[in-house]
Parts: C-alpha cells; structure tokens; sequence
C-alpha cells in the first residue's frame, strides 16, 4: 500500500504559503505536522541525533518543561525558570542534540496528570541526575525522594540525613536548584520554623503542592 502523506517538503512549502497570506493552518495541517515532526523525531533517535527529548504540559502550576535523555528524566522546569534558557542550559551541559519529541516523554506526562488528580502518591520513571552539580546535591536528592507524600521535613533534618549536619545553607541551594521539581519532591522541604521557605515555581506553587497533598 503506498504512502499517501505529503513529502515533508511539499508540507512546509503549503503551511508557509498559507502563513504568508495570513491563513492559519487548518486542522488537517496541524495533524500533519505534527506526525511529520513525530517522524522526524524518531528517525533523528534511531540514528543516534537525538540525546535528548521535551515537550511541555499544562498543569495547575503552569506550564512544565519536561526533558528526558535515554537515561531517564533529566530536567523538569516551571515557566518562571524560562524554558528557552533552560533549554539552552541542557543543550550546553547534556548534549546539543535536543529535539522536541512529546511521545517520548508521554509516559511522564501522564504520571503527573495523575499525581494532580490526587491518583498517584510517588513517580516510578528512572532519573537522570547528570544536571545535579556536584556529589553533595545529589545526595541531598536521594534523601528528598524518601520524604513520602503528605510529609514535609526541615532543611536542617535533610541535612542530618544527608550525613553533614551542619550543611543546612548547602540543602537549600540543593532544593532551590533542583533540575528535578515534583518528582523529586523538594516542595516538601520547609523551614524549622514550619514556614514553606523558597521555591523554584513561585510560593504560590509550593503552597498548591503542599495543600494538594495534605489533603490526601
């Protein structure tokens, strides 16, 4: 049976003359698009082009930037964070090749949806903490993921946990710079005061995750 699709080419060249008259795409043209670019994304993985994978959702925190490398999810980033610097910062510190691919990151998508629906208390995908600078944030990472659902700790027991007591100030820079919000859960990191302290997201953000939770 032969291929009936539009070459590549032949769809580029359509959708750009219809954006030079000021004709939006209709919906059979978006759906094109986007399995040619779905194509085109696999093809650049089964070649070996493609090192990392993103796309973004929307949630009741905003938009997140999710990335993904074969290793496991390497970079989750609200709106305030900038996604296009952050992407710039990936493809500096993991690799160039960083290619728009949602299929690739569905399965993580869906997993968030359900942890905001109230339906799942952990995430089960494998990390890749290669944007976690340094031995000692990594640790602190670790230890994160052992603070369960509902709970929360102060900076200074993660420190404690992490087996450098006096490292307090170094945890909070670990949380603050967390490539990894939500799945590693650092929005349950407050201060010894039971005030929620600083988060990546916003305070309105951490105060949604915190309340969403509790309410469990």
């Amino acid at each position: 049976m032969s291929d009936t699709s539009p070459r590549p080419t032949d769809l580029l060249a359509s959708l750009g003359r219809d954006l030079d008259r000021g004709v939006a795409p209709d919906d059979d043209s978006r759906a094109a698009l986007s399995r040619l670019h779905d194509r085109l994304a696999a093809d650049a993985a089964s070649s070996g082009l493609l090192d990392v994978a993103y796309r973004t959702l929307d949630t009741p925190v905003g938009t997140l930037l999710l990335a993904a490398t074969d290793q496991g999810v390497v970079r989750i980033a609200f709106d305030v964070e900038g996604h296009d610097a952050v992407l710039d910062r990936i493809a500096r510190t993991v690799s160039p090749r960083v290619l728009r691919a949602p299929g690739r990151l569905d399965r993580l998508a869906t997993e968030i949806d359900e942890y905001f629906a109230g339906e799942r208390h952990a995430f089960d995908l494998p990390l890749d903490l290669s944007m976690a600078s340094g031995p000692f944030r990594r640790e602190v990472l670790t230890h994160l993921r052992d603070i369960g659902y509902g709970r929360t700790a102060s900076y200074a027991q993660v420190a404690v946990a992490a087996g450098s007591p006096r490292a307090v100030r170094a945890v909070g820079t670990a949380c603050a710079k967390n490539p990894l919000p939500l799945v590693v859960p650092c929005h349950r990191v407050v201060r010894s005061d039971g005030t929620s302290g600083r988060y990546a997201g916003g305070a309105e953000a951490k105060r949604l995750l915190l309340a969403l939770e509790s309410a469990a």
